[in-house]
């Protein structure tokens, strides 16, 4: 009697398991055809995404990101799509819950590296600088070389890795020198008290002229801004096209070369710092008496 009773049960389990089995058959199918339409969505999508973002952004790395983000997020709502036509409604409102608890702890887990990704998403969009381009920031400057999701590489003039987190540029200050493709070189110049300050200024600017990548177009500008100690000081700005760092100091240093040769040739003197003793003050004596004296 007790094994005809447990069989009983074990039999009416069975039963009641197949028929559940063979009432969910149609909605199985349809999940499973639900996922499988939703998985080729997600990769029909991901590559379509990684194209029109190859072409909007000037960022490999980003691209490819974003594109397997779409993916993930297709094949996500095609699996909770499935699990609504299971019936399973209670297991999507955990799997959502238990998704939500696990995005907030690693939310606070990784603070930082999610502030760099979405920084870089950020600078992604808006696109302040891009690979060749000469920036500075935070104490760091340099020629580009990578974009990355976390950090931007940059090379330094003397050649040296710099890699600086996406937060730190987008936080703070940044400098490029290559966004308008022309720049200011401000030369600073002093000249002798006894030379004519217009004739100063009229050969100085005639002597910038011809410097390579000048732009005609800008002004070159001359102001006298201080008496120094042994010269009266000014500077001249003159713009220049900037397509490198180095081709910017080369105009700079053909600059100076011009001011030079037109102050030698006009007898224009750039002094070099001048001391004069006088002893005719309280408990000394003038230099030309003493000098007098011992020659008598």
């Amino acid at each position: 009697m007790e094994f005809s009773k447990y069989y009983n049960l074990v039999v009416e389990k069975v039963t009641h398991w197949g028929e559940n089995f063979v009432s969910m058959l149609p909605n199985f199918i349809l999940a499973l055809l639900a996922l499988l339409i939703f998985y080729f969505l997600a990769k029909l999508l991901r590559k379509l995404v990684h194209k029109i973002l190859e072409r909007a952004i000037d960022n490999e790395s980003l691209s490819v990101l974003l594109a397997k983000i779409t993916y993930i997020l297709a094949i996500t709502v095609g699996t909770f799509v499935a699990l609504s036509v299971l019936n399973l409604e209670k297991t999507v409102t955990s799997l959502l819950a238990g998704a939500g608890i696990i995005g907030l702890a690693l939310g606070f887990a990784f603070q930082d590296i999610a502030t760099n990704f979405i920084s870089g998403f950020l600078m992604a969009a808006k696109r302040p600088f891009k690979v060749g381009d000469v920036i500075e920031s935070i104490n760091h400057r340099g020629i580009v070389k990578h974009i990355n999701i976390r950090t931007t590489e940059i090379i330094s003039f003397q050649g040296q890795q710099i890699i600086i987190p996406n937060k730190e540029l987008f936080q703070n200050a940044l400098i490029n020198d290559s966004a308008y493709g022309q720049k200011r070189i401000d030369l600073e110049v002093g000249i002798s008290y006894g030379e004519d300050l217009e004739r100063v200024r009229s050969i100085t600017v005639d002597a910038v002229k011809a410097i390579p990548g000048k732009i005609d177009d800008k002004e070159t500008s001359l102001v006298f801004h201080a008496y120094g100690d042994s010269s009266i000081n000014f500077t001249i700005m003159v713009w220049v096209e900037f397509s490198s760092q180095l081709n910017f100091l080369k105009s700079q240093s053909e600059a100076i070369i011009a001011i030079k040769k037109a102050y030698d040739a006009n007898d224009i003197m750039i002094p070099f710092p001048i001391r004069t003793l006088d002893f005719g003050i309280k408990g000394g004596e003038k230099l030309n008496t003493m000098l007098s004296e011992r020659n008598q």
